[in-house]
């Protein structure tokens, strides 16, 4: 008896540990990253060969250290509001203690600078930017209106900017994802602050939607919209055709039914679901670099 317990005891541990480093986000990352190495950068008939690239794979397992310290450093700061946004998802400070945590953050961010730094010391600066980016943007940051969204959407964009560090192969199609990558990113985080209003404006922060009101909020949106199309076609103009029909088919249509449900959204579920969908198209826009 004594040993079931011990074992579903590990389980919901270990069930908490994957939650608190968003263990699906990090899997996009990994995938995104080896898709612009293989689809972007390098040749597709020479998959094999950049999937057994041990170089790349450290550069990747690095940036997943990056990533996995920052959602914990972020938890860590937001205990008090995700017990009121989020209380079903808290870890920090009931299956982990708040030292374990500062703990696995700082090992993980010193593994990911010094195996950034072995493939090369551009990348391990990267690293360490991006490390300090994320502590700064947990700490302070991201009660900051917009600043802090700006902050993970640049994080965000670095991700693939990286690869082009490793090998800067077709870095304009690479730049083309980021700036997609850049856009959908900033405007799910303003979507998630609309949707957290609640618990951020109780413990003090100042994000847009506090600050300005929803209304208000909305509006900036249809403006990033606006501004993440045209950005998108004007870096598309000189690519290849399929780069510019495949935007235009699987971003445009999805982003003009965005507008229109962020139009109707008004309660928390709502915004919730456009974050969802905002995700989606994030996820639909990284599969489409199987077909460039």
């Amino acid at each position: 008896m004594q040993l079931l317990k011990s074992r579903r005891s590990r389980r919901i541990v270990g069930r908490a540990l994957l939650r608190l480093i968003r263990f699906p986000n990090l899997l996009i990352v990994l995938l995104t990253q080896y898709l612009v190495r293989i689809c972007l950068v390098g040749s597709k008939s020479d998959w094999l060969r950049h999937v057994a690239d041990g170089r790349f794979f450290l550069l990747c397992l690095s940036t997943l250290c990056i990533a996995a310290a920052g959602y914990i450093i972020n938890d860590y700061y937001d205990i008090k509001i995700d017990t009121i946004n989020k209380p079903r998802r808290v870890v920090v400070g009931r299956v982990l203690s708040r030292r374990q945590a500062i703990f696995a953050h700082t090992f993980l961010n010193l593994t990911g600078i010094g195996l950034g730094a072995l493939v090369a010391l551009r990348i391990g600066a990267v690293n360490f930017g991006a490390a300090f980016l994320l502590w700064t943007y947990s700490n302070r940051l991201k009660q900051l209106p917009f600043v802090g969204n700006f902050t993970v959407a640049l994080l965000t964009a670095a991700t693939l900017w990286v690869v082009v560090l490793y090998n800067p192969q077709n870095a304009p199609v690479v730049y083309t994802y980021s700036v997609f990558a850049f856009f959908i990113t900033l405007i799910r985080e303003i979507i998630k602050d609309m949707e957290d209003v609640r618990g951020d404006a109780t413990f003090g922060c100042r994000t847009l939607p506090i600050v300005w009101g929803l209304r208000r909020t909305k509006t900036l949106l249809y403006v990033l919209v606006v501004a993440f199309l045209l950005s998108l076609f004007s870096f598309t103009y000189s690519l290849p055709n399929q780069v510019v029909w495949y935007f235009s088919l699987f971003v445009l249509p999805p982003m003009l039914w965005f507008v229109y449900r962020l139009h109707r959204a008004d309660t928390r579920r709502d915004f919730g679901q456009l974050s969802q969908f905002c995700k989606t198209i994030s996820v639909v826009g990284v599969l489409s670099m199987l077909f460039v």
